[in-house]
């Protein structure tokens, strides 16, 4: 991690401006800078700003409040994914997707904090969480946001979303609203795929055995004004970003999403990657029915002890079977299927990308404190024949996290065009700088050269 990077400069800020607006790289070491203009490595800190390499800048694109409509909509609240498709297949004039996690009030308050809020209070939340649609243009050297165009809007708490499922959801064929967006995925017919993480903040969790006991409380207090069924959160949400219109797969399961990466097979069927970002959860895949769609397909659990895709499929296995009534109910309750049909507890499976040059499938465990692996570190999945359609695969820890490898808690992934590894580190905000995370100072963006 303390080498220079052969990926020169012009080359790295190529790369950036294809994929974000700024960049923070760290390491625990100094900076350090080579005579043959490769990239120095920025010096980890604990201040509050961002920090780049020489010859690196940024600039404020949009921020929180903006009005981007002439309806008067707003732009979101703590961003996380971003993705962005072309307009005319223009590379000049976009529209950029971004994912808004968690609404402004504390971000995820206690019952009592919750308890205090107005009407008023939750009907500005429900408009700061879920996504936002921007028309993006680049004029000379610079990226800016096309405001009151028709394209922008806002996906958000309010919207109502139906279900693509084989019957209603608690009496419903939609849900109102999407809420803790986090991470995403692309699909090659240009549809963004927004996840629904932490959705328990909002409506808690309930026992469908016990008759919908309830086994997590509501933090944010919505629930105090809206009526809001669990099941109806915890899914990956397909969104056209021309038109707006979105819908909720059931076919990826229920569970707290962390990423939907697509991969598309030989055969023209896709398949999706996506972690459950919950310590001792689940990895899972998707593998469509047919080409052009994921609206139905099998879905999969890693057993990555013995190297195989599980089927969650209530007919397919007995004990599943005499477990769930059908399998939408099954979808529902995805992680109590993927632990029945054996798959293994992982580290918190965050986010996923597949190495186009090689293949291999690389996931983010970003930390498990109970089992004292505060760090995390990054799995290596080789499916055979480097096929996604394949069912089995070996499993190796790629890279552990720690003060050696001078980073923690692995986040989001990135493969450049010389087929170098990019990871952001995600300690989280009330533990940085704090022991066992003090010498790693604030997160960073970090490369790793897979060759040489």
């Amino acid at each position: 991690m303390n080498k220079t990077p052969s990926l020169s400069r012009r080359e790295f800020v190529r790369f950036i401006s294809g994929t974000t607006a700024g960049v923070l790289l760290g390491t625990p070491t100094g900076t350090t800078a080579s005579s043959d203009n490769s990239i120095p490595f920025v010096t980890a800190s604990d201040k509050d700003a961002v920090r780049l390499a020489n010859g690196l800048s940024y600039r404020i694109l949009i921020s929180w409040g903006d009005v981007i409509n002439a309806s008067g909509d707003k732009f979101g609240f703590n961003n996380d994914y971003i993705d962005f498709v072309r307009i005319n297949d223009d590379p000049l004039d976009l529209l950029l997707w971004v994912n808004h996690e968690s609404a402004s009030y504390g971000y995820f308050p206690t019952p009592k904090e919750g308890n205090k809020k107005t009407r008023e209070d939750v009907e500005l939340e429900r408009t700061e969480v879920g996504g936002s649609i921007l028309r993006l243009k680049k004029s000379g050297k610079n990226w800016n946001i096309v405001y009151n165009d028709q394209y922008n809007r806002r996906i958000d708490a309010r919207t109502p979303i139906p279900f693509v499922a084989d019957a209603p959801i608690q009496g419903k064929t939609l849900a109102i609203g999407t809420l803790a967006n986090c991470a995403g995925g692309r699909t090659p017919w240009n549809t963004i795929l927004s996840c629904e993480e932490n959705y328990h903040y909002y409506t808690g969790e309930v026992d469908l055995r016990k008759k919908r006991k309830y086994v997590k409380q509501p933090t944010v207090g919505w629930e105090r004004f809206y009526d809001m069924p669990p099941e109806h959160f915890g899914w990956v949400v397909e969104i056209d970003p021309f038109t707006g219109k979105a819908k909720k797969h059931t076919s990826m399961g229920r569970f707290a999403h962390e990423s939907a990466t697509v991969v598309t097979a030989n055969d023209g069927r896709c398949v999706v990657y996506s972690g459950d970002d919950k310590t001792n959860q689940f990895l899972y895949k998707l593998v469509a029915d047919k080409p052009g769609s994921l609206d139905s397909g099998k879905l999969y659990a890693a057993d990555t002890r013995n190297g195989s895709w599980l089927l969650l499929d209530h007919m397919d296995n007995p004990d599943l079977r005499g477990h769930f009534r059908n399998q939408l109910d099954l979808l529902i309750r995805t992680r109590e299927a993927a632990a029945m049909a054996g798959a293994t507890p992982l580290d918190r499976p965050e986010d996923i990308e597949r190495n186009p040059q090689s293949g291999a499938v690389f996931v983010t465990l970003t930390k498990n404190q109970e089992a004292g692996r505060p760090f995390g570190s990054i799995l290596k999945i080789e499916e055979k024949n480097n096929d996604p359609l394949s069912l089995n695969f070996t499993a190796t820890k790629f890279l552990t996290g720690g003060e050696e490898t001078g980073f923690a808690c692995p986040d989001n992934l990135a493969f450049d065009k010389v087929g170098n590894l990019w990871f952001a580190s995600d300690i989280a905000g009330n533990q940085l700088n704090q022991s066992p995370y003090s010498s790693f100072k604030n997160n960073g963006l970090f490369m790793v050269p897979m060759r040489g």
